[in-house]
């Protein structure tokens, strides 16, 4: 089944399905996100990787820094969400979620994909992201859909150490791009 994109506006893209769509965020969506955030940060506790599910929610106020470069995916209601920022002059994926009950719909990868048309549009010629290297459901999916493994570049590097500074294993992060085609 292919993935169909029609552009109904500058923030919107509708997948042909009828009932799927890809829009910005909104500030109403917020506790929706936090939502989505809590289920799929649950299923780290299975590969021991417990204290991601008990990482604080975040706040209103770091949602709304996205603002213009976040999205969700909606199926009648939101599934999924991309936070986007500009890192070393490439769209950097900052987070991407899925609610566990849509897994398997593609949510995911229709958001990313929509974060590459918007990169496209700025002339951004690439899409990062910094990961887990071990975790079933990150690095191996992300090289599904196109992702390959680099070299932090300095940017990704700082980015890389603020993570560490939470407590993410720098050892086992990598860092990954997709061009934008």
């Amino acid at each position: 089944m292919a993935y169909h994109r029609s552009v109904r506006s500058a923030e919107r893209a509708d997948d042909g399905k009828g009932g799927r769509m890809i829009r910005q965020v909104r500030p109403a969506d917020f506790d929706r996100l936090r939502e989505i955030e809590f289920a799929a940060g649950l299923q780290f506790r299975d590969v021991g990787l417990a204290f991601i599910a008990d990482f604080p929610l975040p706040p209103d106020d770091y949602l709304r820094d996205f603002l213009g470069r976040s999205w969700v995916a909606e199926t009648g209601r939101v599934g999924g969400y991309l936070l986007a920022e500009e890192i070393g002059g490439c769209a950097h994926i900052a987070q991407v979620s899925v609610d566990p009950i849509y897994r398997g719909q593609r949510l995911g990868q229709k958001l990313i994909d929509h974060l590459s048309d918007w990169a496209k549009t700025r002339g951004l010629g690439a899409l990062t992201l910094t990961t887990y290297r071990d975790v079933p459901w990150n690095f191996p999916y992300y090289r599904r859909i196109g992702f390959r493994l680099i070299e932090p570049t300095p940017d990704l590097q700082r980015l890389i150490d603020r993570e560490a500074a939470i407590g993410l294993d720098p050892a086992a992060r990598v860092c990954l791009r997709r061009e934008v085609s």
